[in-house]
């Protein structure tokens, strides 16, 4: 049997490229997909991944193709990210120039030379913008949206006067953490901050859970925290992805405690930026703000002091003429009444003393009959009250002997019972005092079977062995 002819594998490949070569050699292709299987290689700067179409209904993959990006295609790559605040990786769907290559050892290949960085920004737009809808469906009473702005619960505060003690989310190594908190100690109006630092994962969009969970812990601490400040410095563009979360926005909305942020970014907003009560764009604008906002607060203090002096000197200089015034009138009304009771004065002397002698004159008789009264008056009161003392301490003698009769008597009564009850009499009448235990018993309880008591008849002690102990219930003791 005559073998087929055949190729070598190597020689197919060979066909594969030349025809691969001959319809897309020196073509590029501008094609929209997702990526997937990605991985980078820092030391050599490659992309691997794959690069995928999948149903929008049935999530079924309809065309899948390897990808790498090298030299040109990783610079565009790190451009894309820069401009997009977005990492290039698994999941994101992208618009990528690409030319087919096909090698021996490696396969069918997509190798990117460019990617739109517009396309991707306008897919994470409208993801923000999705993530925002649903803060307002899922939020009623705590976002809410007029046309124009959003409007979180977060918002509605009103800030302290004076903000003092801050609670600082923010990473244990950030840079920007370190601004926030130079820019507060170093501020020129030697305004002090009490501040704790709660270190908490700022960058990574899968770390959002723990930036939650920090926000709980705030809560949680029962510290009265005039603010609560959200930093982060430094790092790569698409870390600001945790930050449109949308559970970081929905706890940021609902906070009960005023929230700043600070997170870094000159360009675009984050949903924690607009749930958040006020955003500034780096940690310094933020530590800035409060420094502001507390020197406005004493601004106006200085203020209302200087319209308090101004309404004070005001006042005083009023009251100073009212007062000159009244000066001049009291003075002058004052020695017009003196003049005018002056004169009243010594009329009124004189006929005080005329009066005086008509009235000594016209009573003298009156003394003289009252004095005559009060030298006899005594004598007689003394002779009627010493009749009725004597009258008094003859009583006395007489009820004193009957009352202490009376005593007498009581007290031989008292003897009488006394003695009836005393124990020998008692004793002569056939009653007896047992005794147990060195004590004298006064119910059967306290006497045990077996033990010696002494038993007291009369002028004798007995001394006995109890055998045993029986219910009596007799009766003829009974009167």
């Amino acid at each position: 049997m005559t073998s087929p002819s055949f190729l070598r594998l190597s020689e197919l490949s060979s066909l594969v490229v030349s025809v691969i070569e001959k319809a897309f050699g020196n073509k590029s292709f501008w094609v929209v997909a997702d990526v997937s299987s990605h991985t980078y290689k820092a030391h050599s700067n490659y992309h691997y991944f794959e690069l995928v179409e999948k149903d929008t209904h049935s999530n079924v993959i309809l065309a899948r193709f390897a990808g790498r990006a090298w030299g040109a295609g990783s610079q565009k790559i790190a451009a894309f990210e820069q401009v997009t605040g977005q990492r290039f990786g698994n999941d994101i769907q992208v618009l990528v120039s690409v030319t087919i290559e096909y090698h021996a050892g490696y396969g069918l290949q997509l190798c990117v030379s460019d990617i739109d960085p517009n396309y991707t920004l306008g897919a994470l737009e409208q993801q923000r913008l999705v993530t925002l809808a649903r803060l307002v469906k899922e939020n009623p009473g705590y976002v809410s949206f007029d046309g124009v702005q959003y409007h979180s619960f977060n918002r509605s505060f009103r800030l302290n006067c004076v903000v003092q003690r801050i609670a600082v989310l923010s990473s244990s190594t950030s840079a920007g953490f370190q601004d926030f908190m130079h820019t507060l100690e170093n501020n020129r109006y030697g305004y002090r901050f009490q501040t704790d630092h709660y270190p908490v994962l700022v960058q990574g969009e899968n770390n959002a859970r723990l930036m939650v969970d920090k926000l709980v812990t705030v809560y949680r601490s029962d510290v009265r925290y005039d603010v609560v400040v959200i930093v982060r410095g430094g790092g790569a563009q698409s870390d600001l992805l945790l930050f449109n979360d949308y559970f970081i926005g929905k706890a940021i909305a609902r906070f009960p405690i005023p929230v700043i942020t600070g997170i870094g970014h000159q360009r675009n907003e984050t949903i924690a930026d607009v749930m958040a009560h006020s955003s500034t764009k780096t940690p310094t604008q933020a530590a800035e703000f409060i420094i502001a906002h507390n020197r406005k607060f004493e601004d106006a203090l200085t203020g209302f002091e200087k319209r308090i002096v101004i309404k004070s000197q005001q006042l005083l200089s009023a009251q100073v003429r009212l007062l000159s015034g009244l000066n001049s009138t009291i003075i002058h009304s004052g020695r017009e009444y003196l003049s005018y009771y002056k004169e009243s004065l010594a009329f009124t002397r004189q006929m005080l003393t005329d009066n005086s002698k008509s009235a000594l004159y016209r009573h003298r008789s009156d003394l003289q009959y009252f004095t005559s009264i009060l030298a006899s008056s005594p004598k007689v009161t003394i002779n009627n009250n010493r009749t009725g003392l004597k009258n008094i301490s003859a009583n006395l003698n007489i009820f004193n002997g009957m009352y202490f009769r009376n005593r007498l008597s009581d007290l031989e009564r008292y003897t009488s019972m006394i003695r009836l009850m005393s124990p020998d009499n008692i004793l002569k009448k056939g009653f007896a005092i047992i005794r147990a235990g060195g004590k004298i018993v006064t119910g059967p309880d306290e006497i045990e079977e077996g033990s010696e008591i002494s038993v007291l008849l009369g002028k004798t002690d007995i001394r006995a062995k109890v055998e045993s102990k029986n219910e009596y219930g007799g009766s003829e003791f009974n009167l």
